[in-house]
């Protein structure tokens, strides 16, 4: 059996991604196709490569998203994203796709061009960086002729590209809100954030009816996009919603779809 897992961007709560895989591994789901963007692709490539949720983790709490160090001399961007390379080369030793365990689907955003670039192989780690550069805070990212960022920017929920791989397809999707009040947005981000949530969700909410399972906690609505003070608390938040989801009812319906018929 196939199965597809679907990880959304989120920022830093993508940590809850990491909760949803060691939930879905409890109840022996191993995702063998994996398509994710911003975060999602993170936790992709590092699940793909063979990392287990305790190693994922511990890269969610050591990385330092906003460190000025990273600073982007002449460039579009506060933080020069490919100074993040050897960060992630000392996890993904090597550099392409085609040593990873399992199939990974990675989304960007072509700036120059306008429009979204599937990556599924050649290297991998500078399509990772581009699908998680938050236009305005993180520098484009230059891959051959081009320069890409975040992926969330034409399509935070890449569901698609594993309707004709999988014969089940799961989703964890990170980016749920809540209504709030206007104390709740302090800073000029939050207001940014707020609107581009706004927006994804609107497209993304209507993907979930293509999936087969769709793991969405509304509790990480409290939590923002450069959060990096409450990383276990985003993980356990996933794991827990995906616990609940994952009901005898619901296991013995995943395991006995139907394999879906190809065009």
């Amino acid at each position: 059996m196939d199965l597809g897992l679907v990880l959304s961007g989120g920022g830093m709560r993508g940590a809850a991604h990491i909760g949803v895989i060691k939930a879905l591994e409890e109840c022996d789901l191993y995702a063998t196709h994996i398509a994710g963007t911003s975060s999602g692709a993170i936790v992709g490539a590092l699940y793909a490569y063979g990392y287990n949720w305790e190693a994922m983790l511990a890269f969610f709490k050591s990385i330092q998203i906003l460190d000025l160090k990273k600073y982007a001399l002449g460039k579009p961007g506060i933080i020069d994203t490919e100074k993040f390379y050897p960060k992630f080369n000392t996890y993904i030793k090597e550099d392409n796709f085609n040593v990873l365990k399992k199939s990974l689907t990675i989304t960007a955003t072509d700036i120059l061009e306008g429009h979204l670039t599937v990556f599924t192989e050649g290297e991998l780690i500078k399509p990772i960086l581009a699908s998680a550069a938050i236009p305005g805070i993180f520098a484009p990212v230059k891959i051959k002729d081009s320069y890409y960022v975040d992926g969330g920017a034409l399509n935070n929920f890449p569901v698609n590209a594993l309707k004709s791989k999988s014969d089940i397809i799961i989703g964890s999707y990170v980016n749920g809100f809540n209504a709030i009040t206007i104390k709740d947005l302090k800073h000029s981000y939050n207001v940014v954030e707020r609107a581009f949530k706004l927006k994804s969700a609107k497209v993304d909410y209507k993907k979930f009816d293509t999936c087969d399972l769709v793991i969405s906690p509304k509790e990480l609505s409290k939590y923002g996009t450069f959060d990096t003070n409450h990383i276990e608390d985003i993980f356990k938040i996933g794991y827990n919603a995906a616990k609940k989801a994952l009901t005898p009812e619901v296991l013995l319906k995943l395991k006995h779809l139907p394999k879906p018929i190809q065009n």
